[in-house]
């Protein structure tokens, strides 16, 4: 293997050789991964051997229709079947997802799930791509990411919850505020991948919201908890005509005999799922520790079943994964391809404490010698970046770390401007979040309007006139607005969230801000389609917690986001 590691990595068309490949370029045994993030306690041994008496049937014969399966998983989930699509895979749902609902751009923060950038780019989309900061952890703040969609005129937005590669988290509540100051977009997607991971909430998923609101879909992954990636199995969560759109697309059997049969088997091994992500969350802390005591080694908070790390000044990447490979027979996942990175940083996914031991063995001997004495990676030659997939982007985050999006729409010129006239946006109860415009206080002053680009930019103030658009100009196509829509009367806007009153679930009656102008993008939290937010269908303030439907037998199972009683 220790000649021809080098071009193992180059030769592959994702970040890592498959565990095939570099099994056949070994003694058929593959190397201690610390690159792929599943769960290593589950299935369990039982699971397995239970699968393997029943290897023969599951490959010989047709699976059932992915309806089938699928009515299953929600009986397993207490979710309705019309709300739920399954692919084969979370790439499969968000190539779908793409190619129906993305129509001209997204905004993503970065770095992340390289699907997310790389997919839509591939369908000639513009994809607007918010750096996270170094010097905040890499930490997401939702108001500034909302206020560089729409300073970007963006139609979808993605978060990633928690975040892949860092494991950033963020709180239900401030995800819910997010979703309703988003509720003129095309499309808002939470990708929940990793979140039965977290600890930090009790009940961190926003799936229950999703269903209730006309532009969210949440991905979910099951490969990843169930630590089973070679099966390939998903699921989105949506309202019934998003979730019924994508699911008409797939393919009658797109999901497989061992998707289904793994489905099939979790009613009756809650308990030892729930323990195999208890375990997972332990060995996090242990592993975090652990690495935190090498020197030079930055260990970022992680909500995941991975751990983002800093190299030590002077550490490249790539020859400390090829040598931990090569040398310790220890695969890591190097991120100089990822958007926003660079090969100074490693992923590392969680795993028990024997083999987090070798791999701070292995690390120790790589970065330092054994004695930790001199640096066995050599610097680099002065002015030398660290290698990157993106170089360009990269440059942009290292110029402006720290900066915020100020500083990044300043090094790129123009394309992005945020003048320091706008006022900050109004804040939420929940701190840090702005508030839809139905609510908010109105501001003095518009948005300027970007000279190369010229396009009708909303007020943050209720406007009764419509505004005139410019012709020709490269405006995002809005959706149309109901014919019969009654024409509101001018009123104030007030200065607190209102709770919509009991008579709103019969007649609602609009105020202008829930109207959209006629013509000209659609205002800032403004409904799409000119309804209410799914706050004010609830009749609450969009931060009160949605009641838990958890898993059947709440003893062994835990609810939805995996995080029930029987996890500890």
């Amino acid at each position: 293997m220790a000649d021809n590691v080098t071009s193992l990595f180059r030769s592959t068309a994702a970040h890592s050789p498959s565990m095939a490949a570099l099994s056949r370029e070994s003694d058929g045994a593959g190397p201690v991964d610390f690159c792929i993030p599943c769960n290593p306690y589950f299935p369990t041994p039982a699971m397995f051997e239970e699968m393997a008496s029943r290897l023969r049937d599951i490959i010989t014969y047709y699976p059932s229709s992915a309806d089938t399966i699928t009515a299953e998983l929600c009986s397993l989930l207490q979710l309705p079947p019309q709300c739920v699509a399954m692919g084969n895979g979370s790439t499969e749902l968000i190539t779908w997802i793409d190619h129906l609902l993305v129509r001209e751009s997204l905004a993503v923060p970065v770095p992340t799930f390289g699907r997310w950038t790389d997919q839509p780019m591939e369908t000639g989309k513009r994809v607007d791509m918010f750096p996270l900061q170094e010097s905040s952890g890499f930490a997401l703040d939702l108001a500034q990411y909302a206020e560089f969609i729409r300073a970007r005129g963006t139609r979808v937005a993605v978060i990633c919850n928690p975040n892949n590669p860092d494991g950033g988290f963020l709180h239900k509540h401030a995800v819910v505020q997010f979703m309703d100051a988003m509720a003129d977009l095309d499309l808002v997607v939470i990708d929940e991948s990793f979140l039965e991971f977290a600890d930090a909430e009790n009940e961190p998923s926003v799936v229950q919201e999703a269903m209730l609101r006309p532009n969210v879909i949440v991905l979910r992954s099951l490969g990843k908890n169930f630590g089973l990636h070679g099966i390939r199995f998903g699921y989105l969560v949506a309202n019934p005509a998003l979730a019924g759109r994508v699911r008409s697309m797939l393919p009658k059997w797109n999901l497989n005999s061992f998707a289904e049969h793994v489905v099939f088997m979790l009613k009756e091994h809650g308990a030892e799922y729930a323990q195999s992500l208890h375990q997972v969350r332990r060995d996090r802390m242990d592993m975090s520790g652990q690495l935190s005591s090498l020197p030079g080694l930055t260990v970022y908070p992680s909500q995941g079943n991975f751990l983002f790390v800093r190299l030590p000044v002077g550490a490249e990447g790539t020859v400390v994964r090829d040598r931990l490979l090569t040398e310790h027979r220890i695969l890591v996942r190097e991120c100089g391809n990822k958007i926003g990175s660079s090969s100074r940083f490693l992923r590392l996914v969680v795993r028990p404490q024997v083999d987090v031991r070798r791999l701070v063995t292995g690390l120790e001997q790589v970065l330092y010698g054994t004695s930790r004495r001199g640096a066995a990676v050599p610097e680099q030659a002065p002015g030398t970046g660290y290698s990157s997939g993106t170089a360009a982007v990269d440059r942009l985050v290292s110029q402006t770390n720290g900066a915020g999006t100020r500083g990044l729409a300043q090094a790129a010129g123009a394309g992005m401007p945020l003048p320091a006239a706008v006022p900050a946006p109004a804040v939420g109860p929940g701190g840090g979040m702005p508030v839809p415009a139905a609510a908010a206080v109105p501001q003095p002053e518009p948005r300027p309007v970007p000279q190369e680009a010229p396009r009708p930019q909303p007020s943050p103030q209720p406007v009764p006139q419509p505004v005139p658009v410019p012709q020709p100009q490269p405006v995002p196509q809005q959706f149309p607005q109901p014919a019969a829509y009654p024409e509101p009367a001018p009123q104030p806007a007030p200065a607190a969230p209102p709770l919509a009153p009991a008579a709103a679930f019969a007649a609602p009656a609009p105020t202008p801000a829930q109207v959209p102008p006629a013509t000209g993008p659609t205002p800032p939290g403004v409904p799409a389609r000119g309804g209410l937010t799914a706050a004010q269908v609830r009749g609450t303030d969009g931060l009160s917690m949605a009641p838990a439907t958890g898993w059947p037998g709440a003893q062994s199972w835990p609810d939805a986001a995996g995080m029930g009683q029987a996890a500890g």
